[in-house]
């Protein structure tokens, strides 16, 4: 089977109709953020979000004209508004969507509880957080899922050890990845790892929502977003259309850090997400040689910003070379050193986090949303 090509995939999108203008969609300029790996494809349809609905014969018509073509494995295209129109959504603060019987809990059936780690800030560790936290889940005889949910900067391929495509079997379903006892996914399986994603806001939202909908899950306890840092759209997106049962926060301990995982706590607040807790992480460095324990970072901050706000203290995790090393080489420390104690900090918050989760359950007797298919 050949490999296909972006020039070939144009070419193919000529053979379709926009039914409005009567004109192809390549020549109309509808065609945004084609993505090619490996057989896997990916582009958005730029539509008036007026007439959303009506266009997803469209879009259906587009999937199916590319996944003809020799050496496709799976299409995915997503439906997102126009530039101008998508500037001129109304402004004002965020609020929750409503979550009820709406469109929300169709995106991932059979998942019991989903939770995202976030951080208001790059660099802070989040990712490594969130893949221990999951792995720390795991060894409490859990189901458990990872999404990657950074669009821009996907890690979970390398730190997850991970290599290879998702495969398909019917060219619409993923079927995800799976490593340490993790079913996974992330846009790193469908991209080079040097690629770029050079894509909008609404092109975002909608990866986002396909990677939980169009993806074979199946039963999970828990689901672990890795949330981008920051507070933008895809945050958004995460926080107002998935069923959050609730956010861990991640921080190292200076001021500045805290100042950002602040906001992040507040978006969460204003979207009604319940905030789990806080981790502080690269808390304290033991020196190798001689045992000094430094804080680099200061020590203690991401604590006491806890019990100002008045959410719990999950842990605190240090900045340690075998950290680094192990999330680096695609062995994260809870399976590649499970008695270490790094590992058992990352189990105990594991064990905070489903309990608090767990209770939330219980009392809400939730129920696993159904799917729909578009």
């Amino acid at each position: 089977m050949g490999q296909v090509s972006e020039q070939q995939i144009i070419e193919a999108l000529k053979a379709v109709i926009d039914p409005e203008s009567k004109q192809d969609v390549v020549s109309r300029g509808m065609i945004s953020g084609l993505v090619v790996k490996d057989g896997n494809i990916g582009f958005a349809i730029e539509v008036d979000p007026r007439k959303g609905p009506e266009m997803e014969p469209l879009r259906r018509a587009a999937e199916q004209t590319v996944q003809a073509l020799d050496g496709v494995l799976s299409v995915t295209a997503v439906l997102t508004a126009h530039r101008e129109q998508a500037a001129a959504a109304p402004a004002g603060p965020a609020r929750a969507a409503p979550q009820a019987g709406g469109a929300a809990r169709a995106l991932v059936p059979g998942v019991k509880a989903i939770v995202a780690v976030a951080s208001g800030k790059g660099g802070v560790g989040k990712s490594t957080t969130a893949i221990n936290l999951a792995l720390g889940l795991a060894t409490l005889g859990l189901k458990v899922g990872l999404l990657d949910a950074d669009i821009y900067g996907p890690s979970l391929p390398r730190m997850m050890g991970i290599s290879g495509r998702p495969s398909s079997p019917d060219g619409k379903i993923l079927r995800p990845m799976e490593n340490y006892g993790l079913k996974c996914m992330s846009m790193g399986f469908l991209v080079a790892e040097d690629t770029p994603m050079i894509w909008r806001g609404p092109m975002v939202q909608s990866a986002l929502q396909q990677m939980m909908r169009d993806v074979e899950w199946g039963e999970l306890d828990i689901m672990i977003v890795d949330m981008p840092p920051g507070t933008g759209d895809a945050q958004l997106t995460m926080s107002q259309q998935v069923p959050l049962a609730g956010a861990v926060i991640v921080s190292t301990p200076q001021d500045i850090a805290l100042l950002d995982a602040r906001k992040g706590l507040n978006m969460f607040r204003k979207v009604d997400v319940p905030v789990l807790g806080i981790v502080e992480n690269m808390s304290t460095f033991h020196c190798p040689k001689c045992g000094h324990e430094s804080h680099i970072f200061s020590h203690g901050g991401a604590k006491r910003e806890a019990d100002k706000l008045g959410i719990e203290f999950l842990g605190e995790i240090p900045l340690d070379m075998e950290i680094r090393e192990t999330s680096d080489g695609g062995r994260p420390i809870v399976v590649s050193n499970p008695d270490s104690p790094h590992a058992k900090a990352y189990v105990a918050i594991a064990r905070k986090t489903w309990e608090k989760v767990s209770a939330a359950l219980d009392g809400e007797v939730a129920k696993a949303p159904t799917i729909v298919m578009q």
